[in-house]
């Protein structure tokens, strides 16, 4: 059983408690994710199966979209609203009701397009020294942390209500859209925690996509649902495998190529006759050729 679902995560259970239950469903165990999404979040996850699970390393770096409503007024120590509120920052109702309302949204958002830097939060599962930052945090521990670049290629204002705004953003795999909240309240003076996530788009995955995993439990086949391995990387640029070369490239064997043309070191999708992936291969332009490095079939 191979292929990927596309996976509308329902709120208040964890990303691993999605492959838990899609394992079951599926009743197999190999079954794998492209990007965490916090408990409260909800939206697209891209679930890999059986050896689609070799794909992982060239979907997780897909840019993410996402919805998120952002209230206003205080921050929290996760910058999400399933954290406290920081007592020394809150700000009287009347006074952010004032200042949201005041405010040119559209103008503000322009400030966050482009790359920038951003520091993870304490509560997230970025792991650094082989421990994740949440488990730190949960014992009031703080540990430095490096800012990483990010790229914010689109955000703009959806709604604006009394103490909330609603916002659409795609960013960069690795953006955290809590710390993005927090520094756009900082940047009207304003403290800020994000209330609401919904993933809508993963890599060339959409939300219109998705199925529940209600939907996918109450199915006669399930396993129906799964889409063909090859659209997890269609991004990539395309080698069709002569004949004779199948089943050397699935051992691992590289085959030359008739005419240059793939950028050095690029993956490339290796497909056989009829379409079907056989592997990933990197291209090696001193050799004009293309080696395999993830074989599937």
């Amino acid at each position: 059983m191979d292929g990927l679902l596309v996976i509308d995560k329902p709120e208040g259970i964890t990303s691993h408690d999605v492959v838990s239950r899609v394992r079951r469903i599926l009743n197999t165990k190999r079954v794998g994710h492209t990007g965490t999404l916090d408990p409260f979040a909800t939206g697209v996850m891209v679930i890999l199966v059986g050896s689609s699970t070799r794909l992982a390393q060239f979907l997780d770096k897909d840019e993410k979209e996402y919805e998120a409503v952002i209230r206003f007024g205080y921050e929290t120590d996760t910058g999400d609203r399933t954290g406290k509120a920081r007592s020394d920052d809150q700000m009287a109702r009347s006074e952010s009701i004032s200042l949201v309302k005041g405010l040119e949204w559209n103008k503000v958002m322009q400030n966050f397009l482009g790359e920038s830097e951003q520091t993870p939060p304490m509560f997230s599962a970025k792991k650094i020294e082989g421990k994740k930052l949440y488990e730190h945090a949960r014992r009031g521990e703080v540990v430095e942390r490096k800012p990483i670049r990010i790229h914010i290629s689109k955000i703009e204002l959806l709604h604006a209500g009394p103490e909330v705004i609603k916002i659409t953003v795609a960013c960069s795999a690795g953006t955290y859209v809590r710390t993005l909240s927090e520094d756009i309240g900082r940047s009207v003076g304003l403290g800020a925690h994000l209330v609401d996530l919904r993933r809508t788009r993963s890599g060339r995955f959409s939300i219109s996509q998705a199925i529940s995993l209600d939907v996918l439990r109450e199915m006669d086949d399930p396993a129906s649902a799964l889409l063909r391995s090859e659209m997890a990387v269609a991004h990539l640029p395309e080698f069709i495998v002569p004949h004779d070369r199948i089943q050397k490239t699935r051992n691992g064997l590289s085959t030359r190529i008739a005419e240059p043309g793939f950028v050095p070191g690029r993956a490339i999708r290796m497909l056989g006759q009829h379409g079907e992936l056989i592997a990933i291969g990197i291209y090696n332009d001193s050799e004009n050729s293309v080696q395999p490095k993830v074989v599937l079939l």
